[in-house]
Order: structure tokens, then sequence, then C-alpha cells
């Protein structure tokens, strides 16, 4: 007479432990992409909305043949370059906008000024 068997074996332990692990790692990969993906989104929102400050500073500015980007406190970290590129005699200029943050660039805007003296 056999003795029916009660309990899990060690091996079905093992194999359970493995697919959980599996999973965490999939799981805490997945999240830490998100993460990154967020923070980059982030980055990039706070540098265009950056950007498009400076333009409108630049748009109500005299025309000129530089600009000197003004960067509120709030984006502590962020630095800025404008390029006034003149274009058509002189009375139009093309105004590029780069936005850095902690040493790279990570957004960059273009537009036109005309000088309507």
């Amino acid at each position: 007479m056999m003795k029916s068997e009660k309990g899990i074996s060690l091996i079905e332990t093992l194999v359970a432990l493995a697919i959980l692990g599996i999973i965490c790692v999939a799981f805490l990969s997945a999240l830490a992409t998100t993460s990154s993906a967020r923070a980059t989104n982030e980055e990039k929102t706070s540098a265009q909305i950056l950007a498009e400050g400076i333009l409108e500073n630049i748009r109500t500015d005299n025309y000129s043949a530089t600009y000197t980007p003004v960067i509120p406190a709030q984006f502590a970290g962020y630095s800025a370059t404008v390029t006034a590129t003149d274009e058509r005699n002189g009375s139009i200029q093309t105004i590029l906008i780069t936005i850095s943050h902690k040493g790279r660039d990570v957004f960059t805007l273009e537009s036109y000024k005309m000088d309507r003296s």
C-alpha cells in the first residue's frame, strides 16, 4: 500500500521561487524605466516652458544683435543660450534658443523676430 504524498517538495518550492524572482525583476525593471521616462519628460517640459518664456522676453525687447536670456529662480540648474542670425537684409532675425540642464542640451526652440522700426 502506497502512502499519498502530502505537502510541497523542495524542487517545487525552488521552481516557484524562481518564477516569482523573474516576475519581480521584470516588474522592477519596468518601474525603473517608467521613472526614468517620467524624469526626462519633466525635464523637457520645464526646458520648453523656460525657452518659451525667454522667447516672449526677446519679442518684447528692442531689435538687437544679441539678447541676454533671463532665467527665473524656479529653473535653477538650467542654462540658456540665444543665437540671433540676421536674415533678409537685416530686417528679420532667426532666434535660436537652446536650453541645457546638468550640462547637456535638452530643448531647442527656433523662432523669428522682425525689425519693425
